[in-house]
């Protein structure tokens, strides 16, 4: 594990393994290294290619946590990590952590492409919307240190997963704790994405100045919301292309994952 130190003080810890262009992975709401080995494990499929960044995002797993919290400090995050890498890097997004890396690359110029997958965008009627003051009531909840109702309220009302299955949820208690462990930083996710969960088409303007190529892809068996975002995202981002990557849904295998990365990096 190392560490960077981003502008507000901030210690962001990663591992770093292989050689050549910088790719720095950043991952959605909920999970870190120690929570989602399959982070890890595409890291290790691109490491042949690329010097590859795996970080654990502010408030989770070995990276420190400064108060208060805007959504710059965790754009402030990814530059530190472009620095770290000799001021140029590429970016990979997954969900809540696309939309992120997408503000990023419009104000880092050091990012020099980047590859999103199944941003979560809600842009029409084909599923319900969060909720109006969904950021606002996260971060009420963290406040309050009420982890188990922030982890409930976020998998209900933003993954869409029916209130009786949690029970079910709760019983695997180590999957559970890992949640609850990092449940305060869903409203950190939220800052990015409550906006654009409205099922309202997409402000025009958020991601004009993201000027270099990026690739929008999706999975062929996730829910149709899922599609309609990722096309609307590439319809107003002025240089990018679409993918939709058969047979995967919202976990999407690394193994289909890493050709797509190394083809469109490498280009």
């Amino acid at each position: 594990m190392q560490t960077v130190t981003s502008q507000d003080g901030t210690h962001i810890a990663f591992d770093k393994v292989g050689s050549g262009p910088a790719v720095i992975l950043v991952n959605g709401a909920i999970v870190h290294r120690a929570f989602d080995p399959s982070m890890a494990h595409l890291a290790e499929l691109l490491s042949n290619h690329f010097t590859v960044y795996n970080y654990d995002r502010r408030g989770r797993g070995d990276s420190s946590d400064t108060q208060p919290f805007a959504k710059e400090r965790e754009i402030e995050d990814v530059q530190a990590l472009v620095e770290d890498a000799g001021g140029k890097a590429m970016v990979f997004g997954i969900s809540s952590g696309a939309v992120l890396s997408l503000d990023a690359a419009a104000l880092i110029p050091g990012i020099t492409m980047v590859v999103i997958y199944e941003p979560t965008l809600i842009v029409d009627d084909s599923r319900q919307p969060v909720p109006a003051d969904y950021a606002e009531h996260l971060t009420t909840l963290a406040v309050e240190g009420k982890r188990d109702e922030a982890v409930e309220y976020f998998l209900t009302r933003a993954v869409g997963i029916p209130a009786e299955y949690l029970g079910g949820i709760k019983q695997d208690q180590a999957n559970w704790s890992g949640m609850t462990g990092v449940a305060h930083t869903l409203a950190y996710d939220a800052a990015f994405v409550s906006n654009v969960m409205q099922g309202k088409p997409l402000p025009t303007d958020r991601w004009v100045k993201v000027g270099m190529p990026v690739l929008v892809a999706d999975g062929g068996d996730s829910p149709a919301w899922m599609r309609h975002g990722a096309d609307a995202l590439a319809n107003v981002l002025p240089h990018a292309s679409r993918l939709t990557l058969e047979g995967q849904t919202h976990e999407v295998d690394p193994k289909v994952l890493t050709p797509v990365l190394i083809e469109f990096f490498q280009k």
